[in-house]
C-alpha cells in the first residue's frame, strides 16, 4: 500500500479556524463525494494541530493522507475528470499551494 502524506497550510487572509472548517466541512466531503475515492482510495485523513505543551509549535496548519493499493490506482485517482474538475479546484481556495510539501511512503505497521 501507498501513503501520500501532504503537509499543507493555509492561505493568506484566512483564519486557523476557516481553515480548519474549509479541509474538513467542506473540501474532505467533496473529495469523498466523488465516485474515483470509492473505488481507489483506501484511506484518507484529515488533521489540525491541537495545544501540545512541551512541543514546538506546528510547521502545518493541516495534514492530508491519502492511502491506495498501487500506483495504478493513484493515476486513476487524480486523473479523473471528477478530481481535476470538481476536487482540485477547491484545494486553491484554502491552501497556500506553494507551501505544500509531500511524503510518499509505504506505511508498515510496527505496534
Amino acid at each position: 500500500m501507498i501513503k501520500f502524506a501532504f503537509m499543507i497550510n493555509r492561505i493568506d487572509g484566512m483564519t486557523f479556524e476557516e481553515f480548519v472548517e474549509h479541509h474538513r466541512d467542506r473540501h474532505a466531503p467533496l473529495f469523498t463525494s466523488i465516485p474515483e475515492a470509492q473505488r481507489y482510495v483506501k484511506k484518507y485523513t484529515v488533521s489540525h494541530p491541537v495545544p501540545a505543551e512541551g512541543y514546538p509549535g506546528p510547521a502545518y496548519d493541516g495534514l492530508t493522507e491519502i492511502w491506495f493499493e498501487s500506483w495504478a490506482d493513484h493515476d486513476a485517482f487524480f486523473t479523473s475528470e471528477n478530481y481535476r474538475e470538481l476536487v482540485n479546484p477547491d484545494e486553491s481556495k484554502f491552501i497556500d499551494m506553494n507551501s505544500v510539501a509531500v511524503m510518499v511512503t509505504e506505511e508498515r505497521a510496527v505496534i
